[in-house]
């Protein structure tokens, strides 16, 4: 059963209901919360969205094995100036969750975001594919070491791991469909111009990454938003998958 994770009024809730994905999806009053700002938003009762670091604390909280997401937060360009980093990092360092995504957002230092996550022992597997995805496309340029070609697989990793005493995640880097992909070169186009915009407004922080994505989609004319509704429901189908094949495995009772 999908369960659609958020905390309207502050309540941390797995398993939305349609009332309540509509609120946090269109009321201007919605904060962005990580972990950190989790208990503050429960104190405050403020309406607050999840973000892929919550989203897998509340996940795992629930005991839900698999998540879904668009693509994951990582290191920003320039980082070694501004430590900049996604607390979606190091909250998948310690967190054994699977996490399907079309990789990270390709706005961000794919190369670093990589390196970090070998730093920070997440492992990380591409579904069906060698190559690391970047979001809207189907190739960020990064290659693999591991691939796996079905849920079944997938389930075997998930096993061992937990069979281990693993803590952190099992990332599955699953690529937008190539004929929903944006064209490549636009896309290299697209994000060289937010990167530009961005220095020339001064815009640093949390800000930078909604900054960032608003200006693709509008220069993109809304493309790059098709492009991500595309990756987001080719990963819920992949994960739901494997949550399938590893219900039939019997979970935690099967591993080895």
């Amino acid at each position: 059963m999908p369960a659609t994770i958020g905390a309207p009024s502050g309540r941390p809730t797995v398993g939305l209901d349609a009332e309540s994905i509509e609120l946090l999806a269109t009321s201007d009053e919605v904060a962005k919360v990580g972990v950190r700002e989790l208990p503050l938003a429960l104190a405050a009762g403020h309406h607050a969205a999840t973000t892929v670091a919550s989203t897998a604390y509340l996940a795992h909280a629930a005991a839900v094995p698999v998540m879904a997401t668009g693509a994951i937060g990582g290191v920003h360009r320039g980082a070694s100036v501004t430590f900049d980093e996604s607390s979606d990092l190091s909250a998948l360092a310690r967190t054994p969750i699977t996490v399907v995504c079309a990789g990270v957002k390709s706005i961000l230092d794919v190369p670093a975001t990589l390196e970090r996550l070998e730093t920070l022992g997440v492992s990380v597997v591409g579904y069906r594919t060698l190559s690391f995805p970047g979001f809207y496309v189907v190739d960020s340029g990064e290659k693999l070491e591991w691939r796996m070609d079905g849920p079944e697989e997938v389930v075997a990793a998930m096993a061992a791991a937990e069979s281990l005493g693993v803590r952190g995640a099992l990332l599955v880097a699953n690529p937008v469909p190539l004929d929903q992909q944006l064209d490549p070169a636009f896309h290299e186009r697209l994000v060289a111009t937010a990167l530009a915009a961005a220095e020339r407004d001064g815009v640093s922080g949390k800000a930078v990454t909604p900054y960032l994505l608003d200006h693709v989609y509008r220069e993109s004319g809304g493309a790059s938003l098709e492009a991500n509704i595309s990756a987001v429901r080719n990963n819920v189908t992949v994960a739901a998958a494997i949550a399938k094949a590893w219900s039939a495995s019997a979970g935690p009772a099967s591993s080895p």
